[in-house]
């Protein structure tokens, strides 16, 4: 005859599985409880070369203080890209006019401008034109105007260049060449590669 303890033990065997099954279960839900899950990666953000506004057949106007007109941008149509903070404008043309009253022009089937327009890039049928200063103001001179399929226009440095073949008129002489940089506050104007000249005599150098 078996022991009691003997059968009491042999129940304890058969049911310890279920109990550690339990336990485990119990352990399972415990940690699922208690344990924050881990915050899923989020995706890299891209920047996209997309424009965030457009503009069509707009004009952008700058008055001085006492009211005069300094500047105005028209253009079939703007976008701006945030991502280089540039406009894109088509059909663009600049107007300004500094404090002695010269007007300046410039235009082309499309402009790149950074956000103040202190840079402006030219792109197809570039054109710009500087009005003529007065014999009475301290630097006479006569108009000046550049032509080519890229003009690159620094407004804050009086800058004007280019690395493709463009042409310059000052007064009634006329300049082409492969590459241009002319400087308005110096008065210094480089053409580089094919350069060509047709000076009229009496006519002022740039």
């Amino acid at each position: 005859m078996r022991h009691p303890l003997a059968a009491i033990w042999d129940r304890f065997l058969l049911s310890l599985p279920l109990v550690l099954m339990l336990v485990l279960a119990l352990g399972s839900y415990w940690l699922v409880r208690t344990v924050q899950p881990a915050a899923a990666p989020q995706a890299a953000i891209v920047a996209q070369h997309a424009p965030d506004y457009f503009m069509e057949s707009f004009s952008v106007k700058n008055f001085d203080k006492d009211g005069s007109l300094r500047a105005e941008v028209t253009g079939a149509a703007a976008r701006h890209y945030p991502d280089a903070q540039w406009t894109e404008v088509d059909a663009i043309i600049l107007r300004s006019q500094d404090a002695q009253g010269r007007e300046s022009t410039a235009s082309a089937t499309r402009g790149l401008s950074n956000e103040d327009a202190s840079e402006v890039q030219l792109i197809g049928n570039a054109h710009v034109v500087r009005g003529a200063q007065s014999p009475t103001q301290a630097r006479a001179s006569p108009h000046l105007e550049f032509r080519g399929e890229f003009l690159h226009v620094f407004a804050k440095e009086e800058r004007v260049k280019s690395h493709l073949p463009v042409e310059l008129r000052h007064g009634a002489d006329s300049f082409t060449g492969d590459a241009l940089d002319y400087d308005n506050v110096t008065r210094v104007l480089q053409l580089t590669g094919r350069v060509r000249a047709t000076l009229v005599p009496g006519s002022s150098a740039p």
